[in-house]
């Protein structure tokens, strides 16, 4: 079975999402709304209600007036069908169809009612109460489910209010008012279809934006896809979009990056590939046509034969340090296995001092070292090595008959740093962006013949940055060159 695809997905779930989240919202304004009804349901029975009472008081004080001309019974018949007539001219201004009434007599028996619906004998309980406490009491007379709105037409729920009324001499009587809220649910039942239409109109748009906003992250996905198809392909020329300054800018402006920098290593990694082997081509030209000479008049000629056995072995040489280099140059690349050692920095910088003096002992340099006092560090002692040797070498090669090359170091809270400094002929201010690049020669030391392959700085500092170092360069033409390495110290 194919399985959906991730836009299918998101419209389902932003389907589900927009009808949980329009639903909850519509539902919590149903219940909020047929509350607010119910309220003003029982807040318009109890205003009837008292107003019905100050009525009957009335009609009340009528009755007797008229028992009072009559027989010694108070309460005989002629002040009882007085009572009712009096209540039946009063009570026509409450007529309605939502409201009835109904007097009950201080036996609780009912003594007139506006309609046969107005006798509510279930609510006895609730009449007693009121009479004996005195208390204007409310009913639920007919309690309607709060979401019975939803499927049909909303119906709320009717309300009873229980008013005592004084009858004089003869107890408390009861008035009761039952409302049924008509008004209040013709007005729902008459936003009932407006808001389902709204219901319905939230759920598309909330549908639709998110649609719209997936379609605007899916853009990305799909830029991104084209973004890592064209590094698979090898087009790291293409770059992504990019609109805005919000997160999915940030995201694009990341991607261009890595693909820049993937750009940039694959130049490199090309111009060193072409570099390495025109480097490699000469020494086996060199080789094979020194090989050629030895097979023509190698034989015949001893002169011939030891200078191409010569060329072979100083071409074969330099074909083993290129190719120790390169190796170095790897393993610096891929990641160096270091040693974790205490050791003097100062003692090893004044033995590579030592033994570039013996090499270099021809061009009578003064090598000037640090002081006597103990520099210590926690680091790798054969790497640091290879750095300063390196740096020296560099140094020795470029500096004049009778120059002067020093070694300085220097202590920090958290790290050491020691600079090779010489008096050569420096490097030129356009060059020294490139010192560290591999194969790497300025015009300068190739017009100078200089041997080398430019891997030197560029193994120098490959060694650093895995130690977790950093090294740069200043440099003056005619005066001198400084390389500064600084190294963490380590908890010496």
């Amino acid at each position: 079975m194919r399985k959906l695809s991730l836009r299918t997905r998101t419209l389902i779930v932003s389907a589900l999402f927009a009808t949980l989240i329009a639903g909850a919202t519509s539902l919590a304004s149903y219940v909020i709304i047929v509350d607010a009804m119910n309220t003003e349901v029982g807040a318009d029975a109890t205003r009837v209600a008292n107003a019905a009472a100050e009525v009957l008081r009335d009609a009340v004080a009528e009755s007797d007036a008229v028992a009072a001309d009559g027989e010694a019974d108070r309460y005989h018949t002629r002040a009882r069908e007085s009572l009712v007539a009096t209540l039946g001219s009063q009570f026509a201004q409450f007529e309605s169809p939502n409201t009835g009434l109904a007097v009950y007599g201080e036996d609780l028996r009912p003594l007139w009612w506006s309609s046969s619906e107005a006798v509510l004998p279930s609510e006895d309980a609730q009449r007693s109460r009121a009479q004996k406490t005195g208390d204007t009491l409310r009913s639920v007379v007919d309690s309607r489910a709060i979401f019975s709105g939803l499927f049909g037409p909303v119906r709320l729920s009717v309300i009873a209010v229980h008013v005592p009324v004084e009858f004089p001499g003869r107890g408390t009587g009861v008035l009761d008012v039952v409302y049924t809220p008509i008004e209040q649910e013709t007005v729902i039942n008459g936003v009932r279809f407006s808001f389902l239409g709204l219901l319905a109109v939230s759920m598309i748009l909330m549908i639709a934006l998110t649609q719209s906003s997936m379609a605007w992250v899916l853009g990305l996905v799909d830029d991104l896809r084209r973004g890592a198809d064209a590094i698979d392909a090898g087009r790291l020329h293409e770059r992504l979009p990019v609109k805005g300054e919000d997160e999915i800018a940030a995201l694009a402006q990341s991607v261009n990056g890595l693909i820049e920098r993937l750009e940039r290593r694959s130049d490199a990694q090309a111009r060193f590939v072409a570099d390495a082997s025109h480097e490699l081509a000469t020494p086996v030209a060199g080789i094979r046509g020194y090989t050629s000479i030895l097979r023509a008049w190698g034989a015949d000629d001893p002169r011939v034969r030891d200078e191409a056995v010569d060329a072979i072995d100083r071409e074969s040489r330099r074909m083993a340090r290129l190719t120790g280099d390169l190796l170095n140059l790897l393993h610096a690349d891929q990641g160096l296995v270091l040693k974790t050692e205490r050791f003097d920095l100062n003692a090893l910088a004044r033995q590579q001092l030592a033994l570039s003096a013996s090499r270099w002992l021809d061009k009578e340099i003064e090598y000037i070292g640090p002081d006597e006092a103990l520099l210590a560090m926690v680091g790798d002692p054969d790497r640091v090595e290879d750095v300063m040797s390196i740096l020296l070498d560099n140094a020795s090669k470029y500096t004049p008959i009778r120059g002067t090359i020093s070694v300085t170091t220097h202590r920090r809270r958290e790290a050491v740093r020691f600079d090779v400094e010489d008096t050569g002929q420096g490097i030129a201010e356009e060059d020294l962006a490139h010192v560290f690049d591999r194969f790497y020669r300025s015009e300068v030391s190739r017009a100078a013949g200089e041997g080398g392959f430019g891997l030197g700085l560029a193994i120098a500092k490959s060694i650093v940055a895995s130690m977790g170092g950093e090294m740069s360069v200043t440099s003056v033409v005619g005066q001198g060159t400084v390389f500064s390495v600084t190294l963490p110290r380590g908890r010496a």
